[in-house]
């Protein structure tokens, strides 16, 4: 049995979204469903998250579509700024890791869903023999970026993505997910004059996204396209044919340790990791200043994780070539600043397999993004619990360091048990007078689910 009080803090942190009632106790089913639940997700979970406050899974189903939740709505906003001011920003760098997940539904009925499959055609000797016929898998997009702040606090920001026939058919305007990130860029409640990297993959290596970041006064990290070319009359030279003048001693190592350092607080690193044995990270980096085509004068690092070798020819799919604006950082500095891109799939994995996001059967797409929504809300208050903790004084030194590494998981851990605890408080509590004993088969008798109250009703009423 769970009791929407019994969860540590979720009442005092749910009264910064709403202060309808109702509103409230639907998103609470939503946070107690993700973080508790047995199996997978789904809507009957969130409506028996609740057991004492039992409701029909078809009224969790109306409420998705209903409540406005998603696209980066103004309530998930209000929530967001408030993780972000529990606690002072600090003098270290702002990291936003910006990148699109994909979540796989099975039909040609979901909504909004495109396929990412290889479109190639099978020989036609194969084909003959297919004759059962599957439905093909498609999946909806979600762009997020992810802001690290140095004191190792993770807040993400979403837009959803709508395909082009999704966007004709609802009078909507389609939108890249370059465009998509540009906009969460410019929306992200930062402090102007904030020291911020933006950092992404290729895929957002993007005029928007720079223009963005120039609008708000980051600076950018991304790799290069393979297609991008040097600046000057053409022909022009492929940024990429540049390691074919290059050579061994041209690179130089660049090592750290994901525990120590100025950006170990946003890796977070289970302190399984931690100590004498672990092995540091080898990069060898080449970096040049160049004038690129549509860009402008960036600098330029050739990266790899093995050693170039004398005798061989450097080959460009062994490299990672990372273009950025910031002229004054380090080498190191930029390395260990990209190698943080890595936190945005970690959180998307914590996402789907501890929170269990990706589970979802819904036709309407205004409920899926309210799903998706509510799953991210799961999240903020597993981060504003963990800063709250690290912020309290009645925690020893050795306590804080535990939770100063901790990730959804053992924040999660800790939730359950306290949680627990708090139950079987309230309930020795309630079993020694009449009027608690009223109350435990009042709770008892609304555990059941409405759809199957008929089956458990006395026969002899």
């Amino acid at each position: 049995m769970i009791m929407q009080d019994s969860v540590p803090g979720l009442k005092t942190f749910l009264n910064f979204l709403t202060r309808d009632e109702v509103r409230r106790s639907y998103i609470a089913r939503f946070v107690i469903a993700f973080g508790f639940h047995c199996g997978r997700m789904s809507a009957r979970a969130t409506a028996e998250a609740l057991p004492c406050e039992a409701r029909h899974r078809g009224q969790v189903s109306r409420f998705a579509k209903r409540s406005g939740l998603g696209d980066n709505s103004r309530s998930y906003q209000r929530l967001a700024e408030q993780v972000m001011s529990c606690g002072a920003i600090g003098k270290g760098r702002v990291v936003i890791v910006v990148d699109k997940t994909c979540i796989s539904r099975q039909g040609l009925k979901s909504p909004n869903t495109f396929s990412t499959g290889n479109r190639r055609r099978r020989p036609r000797r194969g084909r003959r023999y297919q004759k059962n016929k599957t439905a093909p898998r498609r999946c909806h997009a979600f762009v997020v970026a992810l802001v690290l702040l140095p004191d190792g606090r993770r807040i993400p920001f979403h837009l959803d993505y709508y395909t082009p026939e999704y966007c004709a058919e609802h009078g909507r305007v389609h939108r890249t997910e370059a465009a998509l990130a540009a906009d969460l860029i410019r929306q992200i409640p930062l402090p102007a004059g904030t020291n911020a990297m933006v950092v992404g993959d290729t895929a957002y290596e993007a005029k928007s996204v720079q223009d963005a970041c120039a609008a708000r006064g980051f600076h950018w990290l991304t790799p290069a396209n393979t297609e991008r070319v040097y600046a000057g009359p053409s022909p022009r030279a492929k940024v990429g044919a540049r390691l074919k003048n290059l050579s061994a001693n041209d690179f130089s190592p660049v090592r750290f340790l994901p525990n120590q350092g100025p950006y170990a607080a946003q890796r977070r690193v289970s302190p399984s990791r931690c100590g004498p044995k672990t092995t540091p990270r080898t990069f060898y980096v080449h970096e040049e200043r160049a004038c690129v085509q549509r860009i402008g004068d960036v600098r330029t690092l050739f990266s790899t994780k093995s050693a170039p070798l004398a005798p061989k020819p450097l080959r460009r799919d062994q490299f990672k070539i990372l273009l950025t604006d910031d002229l004054e950082a380090t080498v190191q500095d930029l390395i260990e600043l990209y190698d943080l891109r890595w936190q945005v799939e970690l959180f998307f994995k914590e996402l789907k397999s501890g929170l269990g996001v990706h589970q979802y059967r819904f036709q309407d797409f205004a409920a899926v993004a309210a799903w998706i929504e509510c799953g991210l809300i799961a999240f903020l208050y597993l981060e504003w619990f963990r800063a709250r903790q690290l912020r309290s004084r009645k925690l020893a030194r050795g306590q804080k360091r535990w939770w100063a590494c901790q990730r959804t998981h053992g924040v999660l851990r800790y939730l359950r048990q306290a949680t627990q605890e708090n139950q079987m408080t309230k309930l020795a509590r309630w079993c020694r007078t009449r009027s608690g004993l009223k109350r435990l088969r009042q709770l008892l008798r609304a555990a059941c689910p409405p759809e199957e109250r008929k089956a458990h009703e006395n026969p002899k009423k």
